[in-house]
């Protein structure tokens, strides 16, 4: 209860001190000048090398993993107009299947998820400032590595880039109760980030999901998730979260004008209450009132199914930007060519969809604890696979309304799968920034690298768009 006090007092400052007057996030001080020299074709973010003993999968050459990585999301910095933050998830990792179940390979398995802080140079170059490591409550270094199975891990067992797993202690034998398989309950694999004017940061993560507060220098400060008996939260999600979709969890993360409410959305369709309701093309958004910890869900309708929305930004109190994405390459990659990949930006407006709580129950529609409202029986991804959004709309329930703002393939032949960072630099500018996979790939559970062509590797690329965001 001493963190929901705080929490609710420290807003309340906030407010106080003139944030609810503000309508928009469209950067007052400093100079957006560069915007008008930024190179077209995008600019480079820094990095440094990890390590660069592995051998490619592919070429059977040494390979660089690279940090880079800061590309899970972006926001901008609250007072500096040049500059933005942007975050890393868990670390460096892929797919593999070894001596212990189906998991992730981790090649720099201490890795720990990080903020930047970078700026945009008057000729376009980036560069960074700084580096804050997330660290626990008492101010040691968390890891990227997965929760336990209370708070919401899905069973992914982390193994070492040689295929041993990641152990307690690596340098003792495996075993389930004196050096079992290390799992961190503090570990984020980070895909949401919001950067407030007290220098604090919100992080929502694909684990959970877990929604963290860090102070300035990282150390974690609150927490909010659906996990009811977790003594480190300040306020709850709703229990249907529980259910999210494997690496697909909240993706994106942003904050009203007057910083007192967060708005959250998935990436994709929920496991809810099953697998075979993950196939979808529906999404939640949730938003949290920091003063007092009430929630409110909408939907989303997604272009395609199985689609991803890995980014929302605040233009309004209730208008935002939000990505949505499939995970395809233009120019092939690792994959083949697809010259109808799909990278867009659309607007919506919350006050255009309908509030979940305000639903009225009847005989057919009903409220469950754990999978939230159902249908004749059905929860809201069973219903719409099964009988459409206009059955859904029958019952009074519809998405938000969204307008494409751009499209990212016809603006600059963007070449990456993933688009997952969105600044608001002002009414008609948009930095948008890629996950480069710390320059790291996966083909059948051997590590390679990441390449967008036979002569490219993928790196975190900064692109401004100038578009009508607002649609004035």
């Amino acid at each position: 209860m001493t963190g929901k006090i705080w929490l609710a007092s420290l807003v309340s400052a906030a407010v106080i001190g003139g944030c609810a007057t503000k309508v928009s996030t469209v950067s007052t001080q400093g100079t957006t000048d560069f915007v008008d020299s930024f190179p077209k074709e995008g600019s480079e973010l820094p990095y440094s090398v990890l390590r660069g003993d592995l051998i490619d999968g592919k070429t059977n050459q040494a390979f660089e993993i690279r940090n880079g990585g800061y590309g899970s999301a972006m926001t901008a910095h609250p007072s500096e107009a040049n500059q933005f933050y942007a975050l890393t998830d868990r670390g460096p990792n892929a797919n593999y299947k070894g001596d212990y179940g189906k998991g992730k390979s981790f090649p720099i398995a201490s890795y720990t998820p990080r903020i930047g802080l970078f700026e945009v140079e008057a000729d376009g170059k980036v560069v960074m400032v700084k580096a804050i490591l997330l660290k626990h409550p008492e101010g040691s270094l968390i890891s990227g590595l997965p929760n336990s199975s209370a708070l919401g891990g899905t069973g992914e067992t982390p193994y070492h880039a040689n295929g041993k797993p990641v152990l307690m202690n690596d340098d003792q034998p495996y075993d389930k109760v004196t050096n079992p398989i290390k799992l961190d309950d503090y570990g984020l694999d980070g895909e949401g980030l919001v950067a407030l004017k007290d220098g604090t940061f919100w992080v929502s993560d694909e684990y959970g999901p877990h929604i963290v507060h860090f102070d300035s220098n990282g150390v974690e400060i609150g927490r909010i998730n659906a996990f009811k008996d977790d003594g480190r939260d300040v306020f709850h999600l709703p229990a249907v979260f529980q259910h999210r979709r494997p690496n697909r969890g909240m993706e994106g993360l942003a904050i009203t004008p007057d910083e007192t409410t967060l708005v959250g959305i998935m990436q994709s369709t929920m496991k809810n209450p099953n697998k075979a309701a993950q196939k979808g093309d529906i999404t939640r958004i949730v938003t949290v009132d920091l003063t007092n910890g009430k929630t409110e869900q909408y939907l989303y309708r997604q272009e395609k199914a199985q689609n991803a929305n890995s980014e929302i930004a605040t233009l309004t109190a209730n208008k935002f930007l939000v990505i949505e994405r499939d995970g395809s390459f233009l120019l092939g990659g690792p994959k083949k060519a697809n010259p109808n990949a799909q990278k867009q930006v659309y607007r919506i407006d919350l006050t255009t969809g309908t509030k979940l709580s305000t639903v009225a129950l009847s005989s057919s529609i009903t409220r469950d604890v754990s999978h939230g409202l159902m249908i004749d029986g059905l929860t809201l991804e069973q219903y719409t696979e099964k009988n459409g959004w206009d059955a859904l709309a029958a019952k009074d329930i519809k998405p938000v309304n969204k307008t494409l703002v751009v499209d990212m393939v016809k603006e600059v032949a963007y070449p990456h799968d993933k688009m997952e960072g969105l600044w608001v630099i002002d009414e008609h500018h948009l930095g948008v920034l890629n996950d480069d996979d710390f320059a790291a790939w996966s083909t059948k559970g051997k590590l390679e690298q990441k390449m967008l062509d036979t002569d490219t590797v993928d790196s975190n690329r900064l692109y401004i768009i100038k578009a009508d965001l607002m649609g004035n």
